[in-house]
Parts: structure tokens; C-alpha cells; sequence
């Protein structure tokens, strides 16, 4: 097995674990790959609003198991709070260990102030008609699914996979607006709070772009998501990068691993909760 790659901090959101088009899998081969000394969790982890007991399989329960791990190790793990998983906010400044959950966080980079959220509170259709974002939840869930039988076909012809939300969201000149709206008032709020980065997830659409306002100079970073795009924001020795996943790239042999139960996977993340707290 190939040895972690160092990563000073690692920033990965909208996992949205517990439904049908989320690609924990995927997920859990990159966490295995890199070796993270901060990670922020930003948003959108477990899906509460798709949420059905009748579903939650075993590569989504590896992941949440995997970051137990990490936790039990002693990394500085936070866990921001997004609009799909809404109801952890009740538990926000709840810290055990180098575990933390918080609505939105400030660190401090290299001399340089990075201000990190979900940012789904700038979404209209959240702070005004949470019922129509949770049908346009229910939507895009079935229009994943839709997607993953569509790429099985397309894979078992020899053709290259294709993203139906993707193409609906780079086709609606609507969609293509609110995401530049969504950046430029992220980065007008960092400005004037005096932040040199901002880091937001919600809108899955991985970017990193430079914004000059009135001769102050502000970094949008947007970490995407592991459903549709695959990526994830990582910054090491100062500077900030996207992680494109390509699952190519991994040898079989790194992802094999002895086949559990989801009761046994469930006892062993019990018994390193358990770990947690005696420490």
C-alpha cells in the first residue's frame, strides 16, 4: 500500500452519506491516500433530509468509521454544520477531543485569516422556502440516481460517463447566476471582515478564484461535493489546490480489505467512541 500523502489541512463537504448518490466508496479511497493535520468538514456530511434507515450501506458507514479513526488518532477534525444536516447545529461549540462542531470557523493560515462556512445562508430559496429546497432535495436525489444507471449502461458500451445535473446546471442561465451571485456575496462579506480567504461548500461547484474589491484582495474557495464532482480543497506548504478525484489512479490492492457486517462495522465505530471519551 502506497504510503498517505501529507496534507497540512484538507477541506471536504456536501458527502450528502445516506443517500443514493453519494459516492462514499470514492470518498473513502482518497481519505486513505492523504494524511491530514487539520480537516474541516464543511457541510452537508450525512443527508438528515434524504435520510432512510432502509439505506445507509456499508461504504457509508466505512467513512463515517474512517473519520472515527482520524479522531481517536488525535487530528483536529471540525465539523461545520450545513443545511442538510441542519439538525447538528443544536450541538454547535460541542467539542470532545480534537473533535469540534461549529457553525462557521475562523483559522488562521500562514499569517492569513481563512474564514470557513457551509453557506447555505445565502441561499434564497433556503432562508424563504425551505419546503422548495427540500423537493429540489428529493429532485436532484432521483436525478443522481438516474445518472448511475445511465453511466452503468454507458460504461458497459465503452462510453465515457456522463453528469445530468451537471449539463441541467451549466444549460440554465439562471443556475450559472446564482452561482456567480453566491461567490461575489461570500467575498463581499470576507472583505469587509478583513478575511484573505473564504471557504464555502453548498453549491457543488468546485472553484478557487482571486476577487479585488476597492483595492483588497480576497480568495473564493468552494470545496464541491462527492456526488456529482469529486473533489475536495487542500492546502500544503501555502498554498491552496482542488483535489480531482480519479479513481484510476488507486491500485486495487490499496482498497482491499477484510468484508464486515454493518453490525460489526456499527460494534467497532461504538467501541472507538468509547475510546474517545476515556481519553
Amino acid at each position: 500500500m502506497k504510503k498517505a500523502r501529507l496534507v497540512d489541512l484538507v477541506v471536504i463537504s456536501d458527502i450528502h452519506l445516506g443517500t443514493y448518490g453519494s459516492q462514499a466508496k470514492e470518498l473513502l479511497k482518497y481519505l486513505k491516500s492523504i494524511d491530514p493535520k487539520v480537516v474541516i468538514l464543511n457541510g452537508d456530511i450525512i443527508d438528515i433530509w434524504q435520510f432512510n434507515k432502509r439505506y445507509f450501506p456499508k461504504s457509508h458507514l466505512k467513512v463515517i468509521k474512517y473519520l472515527l479513526k482520524w479522531i481517536v488518532e488525535g487530528k483536529e477534525i471540525h465539523y461545520l454544520t450545513g443545511n442538510h444536516d441542519e439538525m447538528f447545529r443544536k450541538f454547535k461549540d460541542f467539542k470532545l477531543g480534537t473533535f469540534m462542531i461549529s457553525n462557521k470557523l475562523v483559522l488562521e493560515l500562514d499569517g492569513k485569516k481563512a474564514w470557513f462556512f457551509h453557506g447555505d445562508v445565502f441561499d434564497v430559496t433556503m432562508q424563504y422556502s425551505k419546503w422548495l429546497a427540500r423537493l429540489g432535495g428529493i429532485g436532484y436525489d432521483f436525478l443522481i440516481l438516474l445518472n448511475s444507471f445511465i453511466n452503468f449502461l454507458l460504461n458497459k458500451i465503452g462510453k465515457n460517463k456522463l453528469s445530468l445535473s451537471k449539463t441541467i446546471k451549466n444549460s440554465i442561465k439562471g443556475a450559472v447566476k446564482f452561482i456567480n451571485k453566491f461567490e461575489e456575496i461570500a467575498v463581499e462579506i470576507a472583505i469587509s471582515k478583513g478575511f484573505s480567504y473564504v471557504v464555502c461548500g453548498h453549491i457543488h461547484h468546485p472553484n478557487i478564484k482571486d476577487y479585488e474589491i476597492d483595492n483588497k484582495t480576497v480568495t473564493y474557495l468552494n470545496s464541491g461535493d462527492w456526488v456529482e464532482n469529486l473533489t475536495a480543497l487542500e492546502y500544503h506548504n501555502g498554498e491552496w489546490s482542488i483535489y480531482k478525484h480519479d479513481s484510476l489512479i488507486f491500485e486495487e490492492s490499496d482498497n482491499v480489505e477484510i468484508d464486515k457486517s454493518n453490525k460489526e462495522l456499527f460494534s467497532e465505530m461504538l467501541a472507538e467512541i468509547k475510546m474517545m471519551k476515556n481519553q
